[in-house]
């Protein structure tokens, strides 16, 4: 189980292949959790994208917000790539998270 507050870069999607929401956060099983219930308005909830199906932790905030602009500054094809390398049948890892 990770620490309860380590940064984090993730990736939340409605279903597989469809939108996906690419995020940072200091507590990943509480953001997750916003995005399960929608409880935060935004393009995240607005699309529905609720699953959590690729994260990754890192040592510092800063290393967490730089990841992200990576992520974020390639391509759709790039996220979709990185998700099936690690979850290659687009799983909800919110429960592997406790």
């Amino acid at each position: 189980m990770p620490p309860m507050r380590q940064p984090a870069v993730y990736i939340v999607t409605n279903r597989r292949n469809g939108t996906l929401y690419t995020g940072v956060t200091s507590d990943l099983i509480k953001r997750a959790w916003q995005h399960r219930e929608a409880v935060v308005p935004g393009f995240a909830s607005r699309y529905g994208c609720k699953r959590l199906v690729w994260h990754e932790f890192h040592p510092t905030m800063l290393g967490a917000i730089a990841r992200e602009k990576r992520i974020k500054g390639g391509s759709r094809q790039a996220r979709i790539d990185l998700i099936e390398r690690a979850n290659p049948d687009w799983t909800d890892l919110y429960e592997t998270l406790f």
